[in-house]
């Protein structure tokens, strides 16, 4: 029996407009828009036979609007593809979007590290930038809680 083999895109999709700050969550993308977002960039920069080769393994398996990170599944054969569209991406439904590939991994327990680690980041930027104190709890340590429940509970 032969395993599936997949490689894991952590990426995170950086707002491009002027009046609203990076740490804001972004209203009205969900993980189906940025599917279809990278469904058309492959077609757009790799034509149909890329799109034929990523078509069936393509997946958005996680989406947090609140930091903006996702975990994108491809097969390990044609990650290039997956990873190039992604590069090229400019738009999620019509708002700008600069998508920065943090992690690739072939585990997703690597990815989900990963993840993890990098949403403490932004949860201490986002909490520095507010100037709360230290001890202060906030929705943004639960939102944190939450996340991380979330990002450890993906199945491969």
């Amino acid at each position: 029996m032969v395993r599936f083999k997949n490689r894991w895109l952590l990426v995170e999709f950086i707002p491009c407009t002027k009046d609203e700050p990076s740490y804001s969550p972004s209203e009205g993308i969900n993980s189906k828009h940025i599917w279809s977002a990278l469904k058309d960039s492959i077609i757009a920069n790799f034509g149909d036979s890329g799109w034929g080769a990523v078509a069936s393994s393509l997946t958005v398996k996680y989406f947090s609007p609140m930091t903006n990170l996702s975990i994108i599944r491809v097969a390990r054969d044609h990650h290039q593809i997956a990873w190039g569209a992604v590069t090229l991406l400019r738009t999620v439904q019509g708002k700008s979007y600069l998508p920065n590939v943090i992690h690739v991994s072939g585990t997703i327990k690597h990815t989900q590290l990963s993840a993890i680690s990098h949403n403490r980041e932004t949860v201490a930027r986002i909490r520095a930038h507010s100037k709360l104190p230290a001890l202060y709890r906030s929705t943004i340590d639960d939102y944190l809680e939450k996340s991380t429940k979330e990002i450890e509970a993906l199945q491969d």
